[in-house]
């Protein structure tokens, strides 16, 4: 299954890339491909990571969200649409 990360980054040391990493390598662990965008380079605008992740996202079977993602604007988005799109929803807490 491929599975888009969804979480909070702004605001946040090292933009939470590390809890992107560790819910990457867990969902590969499990066999499933894991979309991470914590793995795009610096340097974008929001504009341009929040099209770039919506991209991502439609090509998805399911999203992870990680913890503190209802504090993100960005990652309400993404669960709007991922619930629009009857996308699996998948709670960090749940694993």
């Amino acid at each position: 299954m491929k599975i888009f990360i969804s979480g909070p980054m702004t605001g946040l040391p090292h933009f939470n890339r590390p809890a992107f990493h560790e819910a990457s390598l867990l969902l590969g662990s499990q066999g499933h491909i894991a979309l991470n965008p914590a793995t795009l380079p610096d340097g974008l605008s929001e504009k341009e990571y929040m099209d770039i992740c919506l991209s991502m996202l439609r090509c998805a079977d399911a999203i992870y969200l990680l913890d503190g993602w209802k504090l993100s604007a960005g990652a309400r988005v993404e669960h709007a649409l991922a619930e629009k799109l009857a996308l699996l929803i998948i709670s960090e807490k749940s694993l």
